[in-house]
């Protein structure tokens, strides 16, 4: 078993079946292993034997065959089993309940703010008619409650003093960008942090599916690189032997907003580490040392570059060296936008915050 995670005894719940037992982890452990089938089976077992997880005579093998009969496992062309679409829905399903909590099925594509205006959506105020105002946002009641207070008759003449009209809350489109780093660093040291950002964007894909349909998020990974993220394959996405090409990553994403016609757009970037990596004449220049003047200005550039097309950057930090700090602090600045450094573990409640309160506040 790959080292740097911990797994304790799973609590058997009175009257589940063996198969609702096993399941939750078996999803858990795709996750871990970026969807590697066999390699989970292979975990799974192995927590069997530590843990007795299966009773009577229930074993692993009747597990596997009803994954297949479920629907939950596919085979390959070439004999192996890979998840199928359903896993892959339950993966974000429980990516979301376990990072942002359970949440209710919303008004589809509403973004409200507090800021009144035209939209599509009646407030609960009323304010005083002013010219410019349309004719259907009059509250025909009240203005004429109004004139009956004014004249003390029940049909008393209406003025443009009495009109008053709702106030609209504006509904809002968001589009969103999830920047991932894949770069080495994500699991040196025996610390796993890629499974994290991969949960975080997962739940967040299902909260805009279910409660922002309206939104968008494109996701991305940047290494050496940078290219686009299907949300159906975020869990295969695992570290590799990469530096850190923040530049790319940010080149891609301002190209994937550009797409958008959403007003409001902002990018979330995830990262433990400093950029190292620059295309330069079509090559790669790379500088694990330090902080390369070259490669850190080109980034600043871009940070400067998205605050000119009004898209704030996000950046969660997943690192406390004071020197990478003072970097993004920099970078953050110059784009105009938020920085927050925190430990894997918390990125969840982190991004959930931001991510609601980017759309209550941009218009």
């Amino acid at each position: 078993m790959r080292p740097g995670f911990i797994f304790s005894r799973p609590l058997k719940g009175k009257h589940k079946n063996p198969f609702d037992t096993l399941y939750p982890l078996f999803r858990e452990l795709l996750v871990h292993t970026s969807g590697d089938v066999a390699e989970a089976l292979d975990w799974l077992t192995e927590l069997d034997k530590q843990y007795d997880l299966t009773e009577g005579q229930y074993g692993i093998g009747d597990f596997i065959e009803e994954l297949k009969e479920l629907g939950y496992l596919k085979e390959r062309a070439d004999g192996t089993l890979a998840p199928a679409p359903k896993t892959e829905q339950d993966m974000r399903r429980g990516a979301l309940e376990q990072v942002f909590g359970t949440l209710k099925k919303g008004k589809n594509g509403q973004h409200k703010t507090t800021l009144p205006g035209s939209g599509s959506d009646s407030g609960s105020g009323f304010r005083a008619f002013q010219f410019g105002d349309t004719l259907d946002h009059i509250n025909a009641t009240e203005s004429i409650r109004n004139a009956q207070i004014r004249t003390g008759h029940q049909d008393g003449p209406l003025s443009e003093q009495d009109l008053v009209v709702s106030e609209q809350e504006h509904s809002t489109q968001t589009s969103t960008v999830l920047m991932i780093d894949v770069s080495h660093s994500m699991i040196l040291y025996g610390e796993d942090r890629i499974t994290p950002a991969k949960k975080v964007a997962m739940a967040l894909a299902e909260l805009i599916r279910i409660r922002y349909p309206k939104d968008t998020l494109d996701v991305l990974a940047f290494g050496d690189d940078a290219w686009p993220i299907e949300v159906k394959d975020l869990p295969y996405l695992s570290a590799g032997p990469f530096h850190t090409n923040t530049i790319a990553g940010l080149e891609l994403a301002m190209n994937l907003l550009r797409r958008r016609r959403n007003p409001n757009k902002q990018i979330f970037m995830i990262t433990d580490g400093k950029p190292t990596c620059m295309k330069e004449g079509g090559k790669y220049y790379k500088n694990s040392f330090g902080l390369d003047r070259k490669i850190v200005n080109r980034t600043l550039d871009m940070a400067a570059q998205c605050r000119r097309l009004h898209i704030p950057i996000t950046t969660f930090m997943i690192a406390r060296d004071s020197w990478l700090q003072e970097f993004v602090q920099r970078f953050t600045e110059v784009n105009a936008g938020k920085a927050y450094y925190t430990q894997a573990d918390g990125l969840g409640s982190f991004i959930m915050e931001d991510f609601e309160r980017n759309r209550k506040k941009r218009v």
